[in-house]
């Protein structure tokens, strides 16, 4: 775990920029410890501020590694946001990632991010739409075409999640009366709240188990990348380092193709990701089964490479090379 706030920033700040194709080595380009020239207060400065076309266009405010993001402890980023040309803003403790911009209201930051997203646990969605921050393709008009929906989608996926975790008297009574011939009364509210949670996690359930056997189905049209039987494969077991190097695989994948391509593929000795679930197309493979000695298989030459990593974050050291692997199966079909 990483223990101070600099040595999150170079391990995986400054490693996010040189992935979105930032040069961390051009300070006219990086620019840390940001100061304004006007309109802030004396020694106030954000941590990063990058520059797009000669101007300001993003700042980056960092917090202490998994420390909650709290905007009342990031006044400065509001300040910098009205003063600058910058028309994005991100507040992040290396692990946990929150976009700004001004929807609401022009040069004025919002008080809600149109993108969050932890970069262990980075769905396909939120790596695509990080992808439209990489310098070879900002486009400021792009991305705010999207934040609005993104903005209110974030915040209903929350609410959403909240209330299926702990379903409102609201949420009960809204599907209960729908379905109760009776008076709606307190108690039976209370006897439907839990039968409300149970119901919304099957459906949840029967439609991954549905999504399960939809790719079940696809991969028998593919060849077997090893042959193991179901006794074999249900000892296979993905752990969480292995699915974290996965999110960030994806991650860094789409800075070249969608996303939804790259899927993971467990196997005894390794765990594979490919692209388009096709064992031909390989784009990495990690060997994290040893607790002391893991390795990092790369395919961006004629046969894989391995090289020593410790940890799942390590692939964004290999992030370029990871990148023209992806970038040979760019047009595959």
């Amino acid at each position: 775990m990483l223990l101070t706030e600099e040595a999150m920033k170079t391990a995986i700040i400054l490693k996010m920029l040189s992935a979105l194709e930032y040069d961390v080595f051009d300070p006219s380009e990086v620019i840390p410890e940001f100061t304004a020239d006007v309109g802030i207060k004396k020694g106030e400065k954000v941590d990063y501020a990058i520059r797009v076309g000669g101007r300001i266009s993003i700042l980056i405010e960092c917090k202490a590694p998994n420390a909650p993001l709290d905007l009342k402890h990031a006044s400065q980023l509001y300040r910098y946001f009205s003063v600058t040309d910058a028309k994005f803003a991100v507040l992040t403790n290396g692990y946990d990632w929150e976009f700004y911009t001004d929807l609401d209201e022009p040069n004025r930051m919002d008080r809600r991010p149109f993108l969050t997203f932890n970069l262990t646990d980075i769905d396909t969605t939120s790596a695509s739409e990080l992808s439209r921050f990489r310098k070879s393709v900002y486009d400021v008009g792009a991305i705010l075409s999207t934040a609005r929906r993104l903005k209110y989608i974030s915040a209903l996926k929350t609410r959403l999640k909240e209330e299926f975790d702990n379903p409102s008297d609201e949420f009960v009574a809204f599907f209960g009366r729908q379905i109760y011939d009776g008076m709606f009364t307190a108690n039976v509210r209370q006897e439907f709240a839990p039968l409300v949670k149970r119901s919304v996690s099957e459906v949840i359930r029967d439609r991954v188990n549905a999504r399960l056997k939809s790719a079940l189905l696809q991969n028998t049209t593919e060849a077997p990348e090893e042959d193991i039987d179901l006794e074999e494969k249900s000892e296979i077991e993905t752990t969480e380092d292995e699915w974290d190097g996965f999110r960030i695989a994806v991650a860094i994948a789409a800075r070249v193709i969608d996303p939804s391509r790259v899927v993971i593929r467990d196997q005894r000795s390794y765990c594979g990701v490919l692209v388009d679930n096709n064992n031909r197309r390989p784009l990495l493979r990690m060997y994290f089964n040893s607790p002391t000695t893991r390795y990092l298989g790369l395919f961006d030459g004629e046969v894989e490479e391995k090289v020593a990593v410790k940890a799942p974050v390590d692939l964004y050291r290999y992030a370029d090379r990871i990148c023209a692997t992806a970038e040979k199966y760019k047009s595959a079909t």
